[in-house]
């Protein structure tokens, strides 16, 4: 599933191919795709593909394609502070997204049949923390995995605000996921075919659109253990953030927004400008006169000509900037926290234990 858009050559280019066909329409999720490098979440040697809007999966590891994550993002309405669930968290690549707009009060878990697969999630998502600009950013809502079937769930489970999941939901087993979700909540799934946006209006009242035509393996039905029965499977508790936990979040808020405040006196921009799209030059055109019985090829002169050699210009000006080699971004937040009057120990803590 996928191909519905232009393949880019990093990152960046596959977000504008992205927001250029609609597939991502607000700010907020915009911000969470960029700051999320797709090609993270690919193994060595398939990275070459990730800038495609195609499905990938080697083994048990899997990624849908951009579009789909795109719509999904769009069609959850995420806001700071709301409980997630991801039915099928797979490489955790979404679940990291989700919890960039989160945020720390946020609840942000995932249920993964293959446990090899979870193992692959909590690297990238260890990854994430200890080597990505973006984590500094952003504040975070760190995903929680667990090994299982998302058919099994425990029946006594708290509900969510939103949730999602990634595999083809049977028409018997739609109304097992109504039930996870909160009044007032959305579920997203894909069920006949349909990738659809399901609202629960009351306490029995359901709103249904569908959003997308796509394509997903059907969910794995569960085993069942020496009794008969599926065993139960517990998702992570919904616990409450100690103090420790809440004055690094205040600290680093309050460091992150000295240092927007400084900036805007300075008049300096808080975000990058947006990545230029390469030019295209187009060929001169001749136009043919008659001289005599012959046909006589001219070149055309107007300021299209001008301004197509201005472009060509541009472009080899702008390969040029891309052979000199990048500075290495500034981490203006870990760069606050370092010149802290504190005991190292602390500062380690409040940088996450970040080497860089």
């Amino acid at each position: 599933m996928g191909g519905a858009v232009s393949a880019g050559e990093d990152n960046d280019d596959l977000i504008d191919n992205l927001k250029e066909a609609q597939y991502i329409r607000t700010e907020r999720v915009e911000q969470a795709f960029r700051a999320i490098d797709r090609g993270d979440y690919y193994l060595e040697g398939y990275r070459d593909n990730a800038y495609k809007d195609l499905a990938w999966k080697h083994g048990n590891i899997h990624l849908s394609a951009p579009c789909i994550y795109s719509e999904v993002m769009e069609a959850l309405k995420l806001q700071p502070g709301l409980s997630f669930l991801n039915l099928g968290s797979g490489t955790g690549y979404l679940s990291t997204m989700v919890g960039l707009i989160l945020g720390p009060f946020g609840i942000n878990h995932g249920i993964e049949l293959h446990s090899d697969v979870v193992e692959y999630a909590k690297e990238k998502l260890e990854s994430f923390i200890k080597n990505s600009d973006s984590f500094d950013k952003f504040e975070f809502c760190e995903p929680a995995f667990v090994v299982g079937n998302c058919l099994q769930i425990a029946s006594d489970s708290h509900q969510y605000d939103r949730i999602y999941c990634g595999a083809g939901v049977q028409k018997d087993h739609e109304n097992y996921m109504k039930i996870l979700l909160k009044v007032g909540g959305i579920l997203v799934m894909p069920i006949e075919d349909q990738l659809t946006q399901i609202m629960r209006t009351g306490q029995n009242t359901w709103e249904s659109k569908n959003i997308l035509a796509v394509s997903f393996a059907p969910l794995v039905q569960p085993s069942k253990n020496d009794n008969g029965k599926p065993d139960s499977v517990g998702l992570p508790p919904c616990a409450v953030r100690n103090l420790q936990d809440l004055a690094r979040i205040y600290i680093r808020r309050t460091l992150r927004n000295f240092i927007n405040d400084e900036m805007q006196a300075k008049g300096i921009p808080q975000r990058a400008p947006p990545k230029r799209k390469r030019k295209r030059v187009k060929q001169r055109i001749n136009t043919y006169v008659f001289v005599g019985n012959q046909l006589i090829p001219q070149p055309l002169d107007s300021e299209e000509d001008e301004k197509m050699e201005e472009d060509k210009e541009e472009e080899e000006k702008d390969h040029s900037e891309a052979m000199k080699p990048e500075e290495p971004p500034q981490n203006l937040l870990r760069e606050k926290i370092m010149k802290l009057p504190l005991p190292e120990s602390l500062k380690a803590y409040l940088t996450y234990f970040r080497e860089k």
